[in-house]
């Protein structure tokens, strides 16, 4: 698969692949991983999200051909530090994700980034 499509497709649509992180070194920072550990990683898509004293993140990244995520969340005692784990993952497991359970979906099932990922997984360059 190649992924290089999806992230044109996402700059094509306009897309920010950072949301709500400024950029790589802003998710290393509130992650609070090594400053290697993106090391030969492409990020595809950061979504952090922070209201009413809660947080949770999303990191979709590629790396030597693989796609991998990353979650997080916290309450207004923590932030993101120490929820590193990258999971290799598939599009299609994502896609399954958002349409059959709650990747994307902030409190009580509201739509936070579900469909603009989604938007971005499965469209045509």
């Amino acid at each position: 698969m190649d992924m290089n499509k999806y992230i044109f497709v996402a700059k094509l649509h306009g897309y920010n692949v950072f949301d709500g992180f400024e950029d790589e070194q802003d998710v290393i920072d509130q992650f609070e991983i090594d400053q290697n550990a993106l090391d030969r990683a492409f990020i595809l898509y950061a979504v952090y999200n922070y209201e009413d004293y809660e947080g949770s993140a999303f990191v979709l990244f590629q790396r030597d051909g693989k796609l991998y995520e990353v979650h997080g969340g916290h309450c207004s005692c923590y932030g993101l530090e120490g929820q590193w784990e990258p999971e290799e993952t598939t599009v299609e497991a994502l896609v399954h994700c958002i349409k059959n359970g709650y990747l994307g979906k902030g409190y009580m099932g509201a739509d936070v980034f579900g469909q603009k990922l989604l938007d971005m997984l499965v469209a045509e360059a």
